[in-house]
């Protein structure tokens, strides 16, 4: 495990989260403290009683202590504004 002394970690730091909770996978992670993740839903479309497929990508702040890498499924929370791009912070990594 990695010393954490991030002040933006939830865990370790004073970062409070709130709001909505996503899970989805590391699609990059190639900025220093930040992961680009990825998840799809369907929405539904009462005029044509179908569901088409959507997806979001969204940035989020990468604690040291869970350092998620490409490919990971991870969880992430809703928190502040920690840049001009990033609303979101890693809590977990689940695979």
């Amino acid at each position: 495990m990695v010393e954490c002394n991030d002040p933006r970690c939830p865990q370790h730091g004073t970062l409070s989260t709130r709001g909505s909770t996503h899970v989805g996978t590391v699609v990059s992670d190639k900025m220093h403290g930040t992961v680009i993740v990825h998840w799809g839903f369907n929405r539904y479309y009462p005029k044509f009683e179908r569901f088409t497929k959507r997806s979001t990508r969204v940035a989020a702040h990468n604690p040291p202590c869970i350092g998620a890498k490409k490919g990971d499924v991870v969880r992430i929370a809703e928190c502040r504004p920690l840049s001009k791009s990033k609303y979101f912070v890693v809590i977990e990594k689940l695979g």
